[in-house]
């Protein structure tokens, strides 16, 4: 009888597909690019493994390509038309369920049906690494804490696993607020394994949302060696490096570490580095600072993918690219394809059904809007949104390229009413951070006390 190095049993499993799933799983705890091959090496050992069968749906989905999940549909729905799943333990049962609704385009449903799994399972840690990635996808800040703490009393301390999960749990602590706590978890599983990229990552965020630049530049300085490569998070980490620079004053280290790593020439155009790329430039394009070469190439990265409506968040970031080159025929465009996509789906079906109508598509035309200097316009677009922005998934420092968008086009727009209240949240929060002084300061100018402006500029 073939188990998984936690003791579960694999239904139509054998020793050597054992092998290849223990060394998947590891793989992905570290984001190590190694996972699809051993993912492989276990469908081809073991090829009516459910588990290994949706562990390849997983990874189909959760790098929000279209055509990888398309393809990860054909494969799964091929293996599972012929499948007796009454005859299947449970275990196997709920992650074939759950495969099935994350490839229907369901990611709450998936996710829904990972909590019940880690309920039942709670040492099954690939349930618990995609179940933390959906919350990740889905904004949901709650979920991504307590799924992960609440399974951590059955894991003993000595667990090399461990490690990693306290990352998971470190980065769910950041999301709900929790920053010291999520310092200190995170900063515990990287001293069990300085290449857990992911607590590194979590960590980094911890510094972001408390406004301490110049201490998560030298946090990321120490490792460079730990997180930098050999991982799905490279470019990342260094999108984090980058908006530390661009938030510290550091214009021109912000460009380098662009140039260098978020998208060049020998960039390899997946969705999630196209949109680091385009979050790091509009904070750019807010502060007025022209950056139409580098637009350009990312636009035409993204047109070229030529993307169906697959995830709203990447939508998002593709306008983004498009407004920043100055092509807002395409941005449009891309608004006008997801408007008619809504018009034949299923409402409430999938959940970027949702996501789109209710979030994504508001902030694209924000988006536009706002190149072409209607500020009042994107003020009535994103301000009944501020506090959803979650829905539509991401982290809060992805997301606050947004926040920023409403904040600019309030003082824009003359709102100073609403300009003041949204300075005071952020200062509240980030009392040391130079764009919150000096949004103060451009609000106080504009309402006419140049004396305190200066004073507020300087201190």
């Amino acid at each position: 009888m073939a188990t998984d190095r936690y003791g579960h049993f694999l239904h139509e499993g054998t020793v050597e597909g054992a092998t290849h799933l223990d060394r998947a799983v590891e793989s992905l705890l570290f984001f190590r690019p190694e996972v699809t091959p051993a993912v492989e090496g276990l469908l081809a050992a073991d090829p009516g493994s459910p588990v290994g069968q949706a562990f390849a749906a997983y990874l189909g989905v959760l790098g929000t390509e279209p055509t990888d999940a398309a393809a990860a549909r054909r494969r799964f729905t091929a293996y599972a038309s012929g499948l007796d799943r009454k005859a299947l333990p449970p275990r196997e049962r709920l992650h074939t369920a759950a495969a099935e609704s994350l490839l229907a385009g369901d990611l709450l449903r998936a996710g829904g049906i990972l909590e019940q799994l880690t309920l039942a399972y709670p040492r099954d840690a690939l349930a618990l690494f995609v179940g933390h990635q959906l919350d990740f996808l889905t904004g949901d800040a709650v979920r991504l804490r307590d799924r992960v703490g609440g399974a951590l009393s059955a894991w003993d301390p000595d667990d090399p696993h461990l490690g990693p999960l306290l990352g998971m749990y470190a980065f769910g602590l950041e999301e709900s607020g929790h920053y010291d706590r999520a310092e200190e978890v995170g900063r515990a599983a990287v001293e069990r394994h300085p290449d857990d990229v992911w607590a590194i990552h979590a960590v980094a965020h911890t510094y972001e949302m408390r406004g301490r630049y110049t201490d998560g530049i030298a946090y990321l300085d120490t490792r460079t060696g730990d997180w930098s490569g050999g991982n799905f998070l490279a470019v990342h980490t260094w999108w984090h490096y980058a908006l530390f620079a661009l938030e510290a004053g550091d214009n021109a280290t912000a460009l380098r570490v662009y140039d260098a790593t978020l998208h060049n020439e020998t960039s390899a155009g997946l969705a999630m580095e196209l949109l680091d790329a385009a979050a790091l430039l509009w904070r750019f394009h807010l502060a007025g600072l022209d950056q139409t070469p580098r637009w350009e190439a990312l636009a035409d990265s993204w047109s070229a993918r030529a993307d169906p409506p697959f995830y709203a968040f990447n939508d998002v970031h593709a306008v983004m690219s498009y407004v920043g080159a100055g092509r807002p025929a395409e941005a449009e465009r891309l608004i006008a394809d997801r408007q008619r996509w809504l018009a034949q789906t299923r409402a409430g079906v999938l959940t970027n059904d949702t996501m789109t109508a209710e979030i994504g598509l508001p902030v694209c035309r924000a988006l536009v809007a706002h190149a072409r200097g209607d500020h009042a316009a994107v003020v009535d677009l994103l301000w009944p949104l501020r506090r959803r922005l979650h829905e539509f998934g991401g982290s809060h420092a992805q997301r606050d390229a947004v926040q920023k968008t409403l904040l600019e086009s309030s003082l824009s727009a003359g709102r100073h009413d609403l300009a003041r209240l949204l300075i005071s949240e952020r200062i509240g929060l980030r009392p040391d951070s130079p764009y919150n002084r000096l949004s103060q300061s451009r609000l106080t100018a504009a309402l006419g006390d140049a004396k305190e402006s200066a004073a507020v500029r300087s201190a």
